[in-house]
């Protein structure tokens, strides 16, 4: 392995790819480069074009120094043909991610190193798909008060705030960020760079998390699966954003209220799976009917979903489902697969009272919001079902409370948070419930699942 006495030159100047070349460990400068980017070179492969654009860039990049190794990236956005790069103004970018944001897409990253000892040029890339929920007028504007899309691929960040609508992604985060990390690993593994990696804040801040990192025998899914984070620590994390929440959304000032969220939440823990953390229920002063958990134990409720039930086998229902996605820790695997350095910045923040702190616990909550994916929201279902019967509720009273949700979903506008955008479809739900209670399935339950359940 060659070691780190060369010069290193990273040929942009994207804040986001300086600090996730960081990670690296190696000493770098940067070279902003001027070249303007090809939208279209005629038959020529969307990976073709990203690679070429890199090689632009770097080759320029290597005009301006004697010697050392030049890395240059460029990254695409690619919707049923059409290509999208950064946007040129704002009016733009509000009409390019309206339009991502109805259709899965591609985002491409072209990486060149130019090794100028060595006479030596490398080129790769790399291909991710993301899945977006649709935006309105206002929730794009809202976005672009608080981050400027007009240096972003597609308009937007995942590592930041966009990542409150990026619903899914198939293939390697960081490409979406800017820069495949794996790719370019394996690309300095074969020019022999030396890497002395675990050197950047962010990535100590990794090391931390990896240095509590447990494989545990998951009781919900039945399965051996690797933690990042201890029980310990996902306590403490639980903890971190359960102070922001009571910053920012008020509790509802009602003893009664609170009581029968208690009351009803301990006898479902009474029969629950896990029970190594205490369990904390709190009601939001909110309209939305929505309920959320959050690592470590603690589960919100607003009171606008409150108002919804009409019995306690109602809320039971909704708390176990809560409990439920505690047990499997879904929480946690949500936040380990988004993994972005905000939110690795409220673990190792803990208490503290920065402004860093506070929007990275702000971000992590409403990523809970959001909901996760479907199988783990079936999963807390089923598990759930099991709860309410083991604890004296009657189960059935999911399934009249999920009918109960969808013919109110019919009757008024889908709201951006709602329980109806964060869970599956309602049939779906449905079936699971039923299956799990050892009820026959009717012609209805099938021809109903995995249909649109707003119109």
């Amino acid at each position: 392995m060659r070691k780190n006495k060369i010069n290193i030159y990273l040929a942009s100047d994207s804040i986001a790819r300086r600090e996730l070349f960081k990670i690296f460990g190696l000493k770098f400068k940067v070279i902003p480069c001027k070249i303007k980017e090809k939208r279209s070179i005629k038959n020529s492969s969307y990976a073709q074009l990203v690679k070429l654009n890199a090689l632009a860039k770097a080759r320029e990049a290597s005009f301006k120094v004697k010697d050392g190794i030049i890395l240059a990236a460029d990254t695409i956005v690619v919707q049923e043909k059409k290509i999208f790069g950064k946007p040129k103004n704002l009016k733009e970018a509000k009409l390019m991610l309206k339009k991502l944001t109805q259709k899965p897409q591609w985002v491409y990253t072209g990486l060149a190193i130019i090794d100028k000892k060595r006479n030596q040029i490398m080129l790769d890339y790399e291909k991710t798909k993301v899945y977006m929920d649709s935006l309105s007028n206002k929730e794009i504007n809202n976005y672009f008060k608080k981050v400027s899309p007009l240096n972003k691929a597609g308009s937007f960040d995942i590592q930041g705030l966009g990542a409150f609508f990026v619903r899914r992604i198939e293939g390697c985060f960081y490409n979406v960020v800017g820069l495949p990390l794996r790719k370019l690993y394996l690309m300095f593994k074969k020019l022999k760079i030396k890497l002395f990696i675990i050197i950047s804040f962010q990535f100590l801040a990794f090391s931390f998390l990896l240095s509590g990192c447990s494989t545990e025998y998951n009781l919900a899914t039945k399965q051996e699966e690797v933690f990042f984070y201890s029980t310990e620590r996902e306590v403490k994390l639980g903890e971190s954003i359960a102070k922001e929440v009571t910053k920012k959304y008020k509790l509802v000032d009602d003893p009664l209220i609170q009581k029968r969220l208690e009351d009803i939440g301990n006898r479902i823990v009474s029969v629950c799976d896990r029970k190594d953390i205490d369990y904390h229920f709190y009601a939001l002063e909110d309209e939305e009917v929505n309920a959320v958990a959050l690592p470590g134990g603690f589960i919100y409720v607003n009171k606008g979903l409150i108002d919804k039930v009409s019995c306690d086998d109602e809320l039971a229902g909704v708390l176990a489902h809560e409990v439920a996605h505690i047990v499997a820790r879904h929480s946690i695997k949500k936040l380990q697969g988004m993994m972005t350095y905000s939110l690795l910045r409220v673990l190792v923040a803990g208490a503290s009272q920065s402004a860093e702190a506070t929007n990275a616990a702000d971000i992590a909550f409403l990523q809970l919001m959001t909901g996760y994916a479907r199988e783990d929201e079936l999963l807390a279902d089923q598990l759930a079902s099991r709860y309410l019967k083991l604890a004296g509720y009657n189960p059935y009273a999911m399934i009249s409370f999920l009918k109960k949700l969808q013919e109110i979903n019919r009757r008024k506008p889908l709201r951006p948070i709602s329980y109806f955008k964060t869970h599956p479809y309602v049939p779906d739900r449905i079936r699971v419930v039923k299956q799990e209670l050892g009820e026959k399935m009717d012609f209805s339950d099938y021809i109903n699942i995995e249909q649109k359940e707003h119109e």
